[in-house]
């Protein structure tokens, strides 16, 4: 079968000029098992438009989406220890971390940028999920509490997308350090006056609910978010009771008083735009911002250290 497969079928498709097809140039929608062109797919940021199903990004395709123009400025995250616990389970930890490296080519699971919205000079700190499950360790800790301190010296709102599973179990006690460390950034950015808006995507669980995800002004959530601490399936276990329909999603968070608002991923920019105007008091005839403008390479989003 795979002497046919890998030598008659492409000798074939060669003699009569075929062309092999992209595999991704369909997506399915999980609700409704509608097919929809990836090209009009991520021209609509990845929202399916009969459903409106927000499907998940990585963190560049979110800062592209969100700043203006897609340009932005990478910080360079803190280096850390790579491996504290040298920790072994079915597989080492190193190499844990080099199949997440190698498949989502980042250094761990947070982007810091520099950037602008409608004009305003922000920070955005973004979790992708691709990466270990956007698990919090040591080095995405670090990367939070950096991007907190240049966004207080530089006086600039911070921008947070949560997406994670919660705290990363190889680095053990070292992993749930990071909560108190993170809560400390923030406090030292709302003593600084600045505002600090919580983006929370699908899913956003775990230790990182439970730390800095739960402190911002303004807690924003996307469509249909799984957001909780434990999981549905852990809970009605515990308790041995039927959970609510919709229990831990954006929309019943929202009517709960735990989320302050559900925003789609189309509107997010406008949304979070109009909230600094209103948090930074920027007086009516200053709301048409010039948009800052970036050096080439940083148009880019080319990586630059910061201190």
């Amino acid at each position: 079968m795979n002497w046919i497969t890998n030598y008659v079928r492409p000798k074939i498709n060669s003699m009569l000029g075929r062309r092999e097809m992209p595999e991704n140039l369909w997506i399915k929608d999980p609700e409704s098992g509608e097919m929809v062109f990836h090209k009009d797919l991520e021209e609509n940021q990845f929202v399916i438009p009969a459903s409106g199903y927000h499907m998940k990004i990585s963190a560049k395709e979110r800062l592209k989406f969100f700043l203006d123009g897609g340009k932005y400025e990478l910080l360079e995250n803190p280096k850390v220890v790579q491996d504290p616990l040298k920790f072994r389970d079915e597989k080492r930890y190193t190499d844990r971390l080099k199949d997440a490296k190698a498949k989502t080519n980042l250094e761990d699971a947070i982007l810091n940028a520099l950037g602008t919205i409608e004009g305003l000079p922000v920070m955005v700190t973004v979790q992708d999920f691709a990466f270990m499950g956007g698990s919090l360790g040591m080095a995405a800790g670090d990367a939070i509490v950096h991007a907190f301190e240049v966004a207080r010296q530089r006086k600039r709102p911070l921008i947070l997308f949560a997406a994670s599973g919660g705290a990363r179990m190889q680095e053990g006690i070292l992993s749930l350090m990071q909560l108190p460390r993170t809560t400390v950034g923030v406090d030292r950015l709302k003593e600084a006056g600045l505002p600090y808006i919580v983006v929370l995507t699908n899913p956003t669980t775990g230790g990182v609910t439970a730390s800095y995800a739960m402190l911002g002004d303004v807690h924003i959530a996307e469509p249909g978010a799984l957001i909780g601490f434990a999981g549905p399936r852990v809970i009605e276990q515990t308790i041995r009771e039927k959970l609510p329909d919709g229990f831990q999603r954006a929309e019943y968070l929202m009517e709960h008083g735990m989320v302050d608002m559900v925003v789609s991923r189309l509107e997010m920019k406008g949304t979070i735009a109009n909230l600094l105007k209103l948090l930074l008091k920027v007086p009516e005839k200053d709301k048409a911002i010039e948009p800052e403008i970036l050096p080439p390479a940083v148009a880019s989003g080319e990586t630059r250290p910061h201190a």
